[in-house]
């Protein structure tokens, strides 16, 4: 309990670290504008939001490494809001998910060297 709270916690530090290189912000979240204004960003966004509502985690994941733009801040804002709403899920969803706590703190890393940042 004491690994997966301070993992967490590192996710959260990372996540905010970014958001403040990438967008001079002390938090991040992706917002939607209405429908009929979508990007493919935002079609991503809700594949993803969709997936993690079905406890389809690794799914999602997949999905937004397959579709990341580098070349597109949006991309990088979308990933660090999905990674967050991960990091935001109990443990047992996680477990129950097949997608460990670890993976997220990967995932964040991950993201970063896609657009040009290596965290360690």
């Amino acid at each position: 309990m004491i690994k997966q709270d301070y993992i967490m916690r590192m996710v959260d530090d990372l996540i905010r670290l970014l958001a403040k290189l990438f967008f001079n912000k002390d938090t991040i979240s992706y917002e939607l504008p209405s429908e009929e204004n979508y990007t493919q960003t935002d079609y991503l966004y809700k594949q993803l939001l969709n997936l993690i509502g079905k406890g389809k985690i690794n799914e999602a994941e997949n999905l937004l490494f397959q579709n990341i733009d580098s070349n597109d801040k949006r991309y990088m804002e979308l990933a660090l809001d999905f990674y967050a709403k991960l990091n935001n899920l109990d443990d047992e969803l996680l477990e129950k998910s097949n997608f460990p706590r670890e993976e997220i703190e990967q995932g964040v890393k991950e993201i970063a060297k896609v657009f040009g940042l290596s965290l360690f």
